[in-house]
């Protein structure tokens, strides 16, 4: 690899899930990127190896960042073979350093990602012996060096991974309730909610915590990324550049606001939940900025100040038998949102539609999202009376605003 340069802007992909890639890409716009495409979980851009590290610690919605390095077409092992020989993996890997590939097959000859992922470790393993007469190892739980593989229709495209451990796994949650959002989920329905990290937020069913924790760190303008655990993968890289790292680091470091800048509450019917909760808010540093209390549902209501937003993420009744049950806590939501919020903005994120018409009003937008392998919808519900306001968008507070003299993404 050359030299890493802030002049010298290479391509990138990041990972999300279903129904997060335009916030995604506003996240990776809003730090300089470049956004080439954006596609299904994911979205590819370019940028400089500063905005590799700032990705990493900043996007809240990004799962990984790969750095796509080769691509070839090959129909046969023969071919998947040879043309991985031909890639001169010293730039990548040294022999001293542990590896692994992960590799996704879609719609094509060779169909075992794990054959796939083997013959291409092959490859590489035997091209350095054959150099060298030493080799790297192989160690799928904790490489030096990830390498992703994604092959469709015959066509391979080989990445480095920059992340390493998955940036979802900010690692301030100590412990869960049974089905808990993951982080990156709870910050895209944040930001998908327009959230302004200003506003009043309420989470009347809060459960661990999850949605305050992650409004938290959205409102004091705290990258995520400085909660991974051990390295980034890219501290591995034989063009890891440390005083460009430092300097990204310690910008994020003091980019910290330390004063609250945002009622952020939260309740939940289970002692044990808000002990959760508590427990992962503190994990995080940030029990001064969240409020939690026991309280049942039916008796949310609005903190004293300016109208904000509620955010939930109630039971889905997965078990057999729970429909009415469901239905009349669906219910008694709506009856809360209506007599206890009112000016606000209400965003249920459920996988039960059929509990939410029990809501009992009429939703402004539904969201496709996933929780998991369950579809689900985030709905938006506005609570307020009279005349319809004009709505204001504005962005979340960011680490950068857009570099000068780019233009406007245009969406």
């Amino acid at each position: 690899m050359a030299p890493s340069r802030r002049s010298a802007p290479f391509y990138m992909t990041a990972t999300t899930q279903f129904g997060l890639e335009e916030v995604l890409a506003e996240e990776l716009y809003q730090l300089g990127a470049t956004i080439d495409k954006v596609g299904q979980r994911a979205v590819e851009f370019s940028g400089d190896m500063q905005l590799c590290y700032e990705a990493n610690l900043w996007c809240r919605t990004a799962i990984r960042i790969l750095r796509p390095f080769a691509g070839f077409y090959a129909p046969d092992e023969k071919t998947l073979y040879r043309e991985t020989g031909r890639i001169n993996w010293a730039e990548y890997i040294r022999p001293d350093q542990r590896f692994a590939i992960t590799a996704v097959v879609n719609r094509s000859n060779l169909e075992h990602s794990l054959f796939v992922a083997q013959l291409t470790k092959d490859a590489i393993v035997d091209q350095f012996r054959n150099r060298t007469g030493d080799r790297p190892s192989v160690d799928v739980k904790n490489p030096d060096i990830r390498l992703h593989l994604h092959m469709i229709e015959n066509e391979v495209v080989l990445s480095l991974d920059s992340s390493g451990e998955s940036l979802h796994r900010r690692g301030y949650r100590q412990q869960t309730n049974v089905a808990p959002l993951n982080e990156i989920l709870a910050a895209g329905i944040l930001l998908l909610a327009d959230w302004d990290g200003r506003k009043t937020l309420v989470d009347p069913m809060c459960g661990s915590g999850t949605i305050l924790t992650e409004a938290a760190l959205i409102s004091q303008r705290i990258a995520p990324g400085l909660y991974h655990q051990g390295k980034f993968s890219f501290e591995n890289w034989p063009d890891f550049d440390q005083a460009l790292w430092d300097s990204v680091r310690l910008d994020a470091e003091q980019a910290r606001l330390e004063e609250p800048q945002a009622q952020l509450v939260g309740s939940d019917i289970s002692p044990e939940y808000i002990d959760l909760a508590r427990e992962n808010v503190s994990a995080a540093g940030l029990e001064d900025f969240v409020r939690l209390s026991v309280r049942d549902v039916r008796d949310a209501a609005a903190p004293k100040g300016e109208p904000g937003i509620v955010v939930m993420n109630p039971p889905y009744g997965e078990r057999i038998g729970e429909e009415t049950e469901m239905d009349a806590l669906y219910k008694t939501i709506g009856d809360t949102l209506k007599s206890g919020f009112p000016g606000y903005d209400a965003y249920i994120f459920t996988g039960n539609l059929e509990a939410a018409k029990r809501v009992g009003l009429k939703a402004s937008r539904r969201i496709p999202l996933f929780n998991g392998p369950i579809d689900c919808r985030l709905l938006k519900y506005e609570l307020y009376q009279g005349s319809r306001r004009a709505s204001t968008i504005t962005s979340p507070p960011g680490p950068l605003s857009k570099r000068e003299g780019e233009p406007d993404a245009g969406k």
